[in-house]
């Protein structure tokens, strides 16, 4: 449920409620870009929730602007509202303007990178190919991190640059091969103030606030399932293993909320190790709280007409992108051996 307090959140979940519904979402996945409900976020200004005042946004802290994203993950929106913040938040500090309409950015896989050559008569040349881009076909531009020589620059890419290869996650979300070869205006181009590992350490943030929002639906309805299903004269939430497995459901919920939380705190800037914990937290709640909820909702949560795919095939699918929690897990692991014995209880309390 969205904080009271949080006039983001209640913003966002009004407009979720009145343009994202079930015939929405099954028209999404079968390839209907969802206009009007994109018009309506748009309007409310939740893409630009990250970017500070002066540039257009609402100039709150990175952790209250990502809160929505837990709110359009309860509601599954089927749109790139994350995707269109995180790059405005890499074109913003960049010192680039972020333009209307839908975006998206690359790379998110870490063996994927992109190259930017001077061009002799002025301007850039960018190139290289990206894949599983969130949303690639639909977007009107995308932000990138490419490197020139050894720094890393950020620029704006316009749809029509790169040639496209379609694809699509578990929830039927478009996750595009991207093959790029652009020539840029020099003014689309500047030095990033960040590397392409941050750029994915702020999806993880981002990813985790999404599951963690859609865990908390499904502790909703299956709790509110388990009271009106009745079996054996009695509703099947009376039953100690069904309370059982509600328990476990809303303990995992807890738990990625607060690890999705940590990650948002640690966006300013950028720590990779709150952010590594809460993926990886996430993707593990995810995967447990999606069992439970079948389990709970049996037979009738597997059918289509049943409107509890459409959050547990974006838990499955929201768990890999942005690294999945082997990677993150590495990740963790790498920094604490390197820290040494010595420092194990510092590394975790200074996290």
């Amino acid at each position: 449920m969205p904080d009271e307090s949080n006039l983001l959140q209640l913003t966002a979940n009004r407009v979720f409620a009145d343009h994202v519904s079930p015939r929405v979402l099954a028209a999404a996945e079968a390839g209907t870009w969802p206009a009007a409900a994109w018009a309506e976020i748009e309007a409310a200004g939740l893409t630009r929730a990250l970017l500070p005042e002066a540039a257009g946004g609402y100039g709150v802290e990175p952790a209250e602007a990502l809160s929505i994203l837990a709110v359009a993950g309860a509601h599954a929106v089927p749109l790139p509202l994350a995707e269109t913040m995180l790059a405005g938040w890499l074109l913003a500090g960049a010192g680039l303007d972020m333009p209307d309409g839908p975006l998206s950015v690359a790379p998110v896989r870490a063996t994927d990178s992109l190259a930017l050559t001077a061009r002799a008569g002025g301007g850039w040349h960018l190139s290289g190919t990206v894949r599983r881009v969130p949303w690639g076909r639909n977007v009107a531009a995308l932000a990138v991190v490419a490197m020139h020589r050894a720094a890393p620059m950020v620029a704006l890419v316009p749809a029509g640059a790169w040639t496209l290869e379609p694809a699509h996650n578990l929830a039927l979300e478009p996750r595009d091969t991207l093959h790029i070869a652009a020539d840029l205006p020099a003014e689309a181009v500047a030095p990033a103030g960040v590397e392409a590992a941050h750029l994915r350490a702020m999806g993880a943030a981002m990813r985790s606030q999404q599951m963690a929002g859609a865990l908390g639906k499904l502790v909703e309805s299956c709790t509110q399932y388990a009271l009106d299903r009745v079996q054996f004269g009695r509703p099947i939430g009376k039953f100690q293993a069904v309370q059982h497995n509600l328990a476990v459901l809303a303990g995992q919920a807890a738990a990625a909320t607060a690890a999705a939380d940590g990650a948002a705190e640690a966006l300013a800037p950028v720590r990779l190790l709150p952010i590594a914990a809460a993926k990886q937290r996430t993707g593990e709640a995810a995967s447990q709280g999606a069992a439970i909820a079948h389990q709970v909702h049996g037979a009738i949560g597997f059918t289509y007409e049943h409107s509890l795919h459409y959050l547990t095939k974006r838990l499955w699918s929201w768990r890999d992108e942005f690294g999945n929690e082997a990677e993150w897990a590495a990740l963790l692991g790498r920094h604490m051996a390197a820290a040494g014995p010595d420092r194990l209880w510092f590394e975790i309390t200074a996290a």
